[in-house]
């Protein structure tokens, strides 16, 4: 199978995942706490944040976060959907191959990788280490989690990889240390860690 193309994510898209309340993914109870949990502990750890980048944007949903919790950190949103980037005035790239200047301070990435394929995956992992010099927040759901029956395969769009844990782990402990829920430490950030606030070295 390939990775998903810019045409899955379309205008019906978009309406069945995020537009309609009945069968929308996004919990924005959920949002609020996950986004006051992500930057008041990289507020808590001192990792400076001016830069932020959301690679698969989406409708921007953490652009409200960021402004909320980091008022002083410059939001980008980068998305792979034609239709999104055409309503909302995203800039349009991909996660696999995204280029930046600079890297960033802090990057995003929510519910994108499940999209890829093995080598998209892994070629978009090594990517984030280029593109963040401090933290980075990933969401996705793997293998794992359809096994333990946590996910609600009635929202949840089927077009997904069911990749493992280990596949993601491993693309990223070259280049990030795993600090838990979801957040990792770019190896790069001189950001001192109690030996317990972090899962691996």
């Amino acid at each position: 199978m390939q990775s998903a193309s810019p045409s899955t994510f379309d205008a019906a898209y978009y309406q069945r995942f995020y537009f309609d309340k009945k069968t929308s993914v996004v919990d924005p109870a959920h949002m609020e706490r996950l986004g006051a949990f992500v930057c008041s502990y990289l507020h808590y750890l001192r990792v400076p944040v001016l830069r932020v980048l959301d690679v698969g944007c989406g409708i921007g949903l953490w652009k409200g976060i960021v402004e909320k919790h980091i008022p002083a950190a410059r939001y980008r949103g980068v998305e792979f959907s034609p239709y999104l980037c055409e309503r909302f005035g995203w800039q349009q790239g991909s996660v696999v191959d995204y280029a930046a200047p600079e890297p960033f301070d802090f990057v995003i990435c929510q519910g994108v990788l499940p999209y890829l394929s093995e080598p998209d995956l892994q070629a978009a992992l090594r990517n984030l280490g280029r593109l963040c010099h401090g933290a980075l927040y990933i969401e996705a759901v793997s293998r794992e989690d359809y096994e333990q029956g946590i996910i609600d395969e009635d929202l949840t769009d089927g077009r997904v990889f069911r990749h493992s844990a280990e596949l993601y782990r491993s693309g990223l402990r070259e280049h990030f240390v795993e600090l838990g829920g979801g957040l990792w430490l770019s190896r790069e950030a001189e950001v001192p860690l109690f030996e317990l606030e972090h899962v691996s070295r």
